[in-house]
């Protein structure tokens, strides 16, 4: 079993922030920006791209759905909907400012996938349990 480290957790932050971040950001520099003008009408490589980025989504909710389960996941949005109700109490940004919710909310899925990347890794570690999903024969 791999164990978890400080730089395993922020490598997994920066890959969910990466795969966020290029589907779709409020620049326009994203895949949704892409092929905003183009869509349904796409170029061969946009295709290509969304079919990795699709691949990549799949990958990551699939990992954060068996890791957190419903009650995990129902939890998290929970969380990290009070925490952009605490950031805005404090000032830190306005929900009339759309662009800054966006990012807020962007930055928040990054956090989500992240948990649910590492939880098993974090569970097995507090309780000094293994998580064994499949037995090789």
């Amino acid at each position: 079993m791999r164990n978890l480290s400080i730089g395993g957790v922020i490598g997994r932050f920066l890959a969910s922030l990466i795969l966020v971040f290029a589907t779709f950001n409020p620049t326009g520099y994203s895949f949704v920006g892409w092929i905003a003008g183009h869509f349904p009408h796409l170029e061969p490589l946009q295709l290509v791209v969304g079919i990795v980025l699709s691949a990549l989504w799949l990958f990551f909710l699939h990992a954060t759905w068996r890791s957190l389960g419903t009650v995990g996941i129902v939890l998290g949005i929970a969380f990290f909907a009070a925490m952009i109700w605490l950031f805005t109490s404090w000032g830190w940004f306005s929900l009339s400012n759309h662009n800054a919710v966006i990012w807020v909310v962007l930055i928040m899925m990054a956090c989500m996938l992240t948990l649910g990347l590492c939880w098993a890794l974090l569970q097995a570690r507090i309780s000094g349990q293994a998580v064994v999903e499949e037995v090789k024969r």
